[in-house]
């Protein structure tokens, strides 16, 4: 990705998927990875896989939690030179059966735990006039599909969000990349197929045709090498151009899974 060795990553949602590999590949760099989940068990063997691995047991949707970890980190292991944001949650619902309380619960998560983290951490980064930011939206939050409305609408504001902040910034010394992958074959996938499953996922799933997360996250860092503002890995940048040019096309192919 970048040289990191002897710097300080932290890497949310990195007890499992794309996170947890990013973890992987920044601690066999050398680098200072504090890994922030609340998924205990995936902390504890995700940690236990390097000494360059912490966990921090953080609810990135807790505006509290995530000042005092930051703080903490910085504490514990020196200035954070950067950070991946990859956690999320992705569940499956039409949006007439999606409960107010669980849309609100999948903003606080996916949107205010973005504005969260990135807040924490950015101001130290601009005082020193360098750092690295790279964060997981969604090419869902482009290319919609049906029983997933409120997730895409999550990923539409982070895609906004982040876009905005990284032009807002750019002349802080400090880079912000926006990553728009498709669908991968992860947990947070697994998620979905526990619940109201969009159809077209699930024929990717059945036809092995979800994104692979390890050659994934190996076109993220080519993306970040060539310092892409926005990161179209794999089929996202088709998914993009199709459904922008061709809307009508989009929902009707989308849709046909559904029946």
């Amino acid at each position: 990705m970048i040289d990191m060795a002897g710097k300080v990553a932290i890497v949310t949602g990195g007890a499992s998927g794309m996170g947890q590999i990013t973890a992987r590949r920044l601690a066999k760099q050398g680098a200072k990875v504090a890994i922030f989940d609340v998924n205990d068990q995936g902390l504890q063997d995700t940690a236990a896989e390097s000494d360059n691995i912490t966990a921090f047991r953080c609810d990135i949707s807790n505006l509290q939690d995530v000042e005092a970890k930051v703080e903490e980190v910085t504490a514990a292991l020196g200035p954070i030179e950067l950070l991946v944001h990859a956690a999320a949650l992705m569940p499956g619902h039409k949006l007439i059966d999606h409960s107010h309380e669980d849309m609100e619960k999948l903003f606080r998560i996916n949107y205010f735990g973005t504005t969260y983290i990135v807040k924490a951490v950015l101001p130290a980064m601009m005082e020193r006039g360098r750092g690295r930011v790279i964060v997981f939206g969604s090419i869902a939050g482009i290319a919609l599909v049906p029983k997933m409305g409120a997730y895409c609408a999550t990923k539409a504001a982070v895609n906004a969000y982040i876009e905005v902040m990284q032009n807002e910034i750019r002349s802080s010394g400090v880079r912000i990349h926006l990553v728009c992958p498709p669908a991968v074959n992860t947990p947070l996938v697994d998620q979905t197929m526990a619940t109201d499953t969009p159809g077209s996922i699930v024929e990717a799933k059945k036809s092995g045709r979800l994104g692979d997360p390890e050659q994934m996250i190996d076109a993220i860092e080519k993306g970040v090498r060539k310092d892409q503002d926005i990161i179209y890995p794999k089929e996202a940048k088709l998914l993009y151009l199709w459904r922008a040019l061709l809307p009508k096309l989009w929902w009707k192919v989308v849709m046909k899974f559904e029946k």
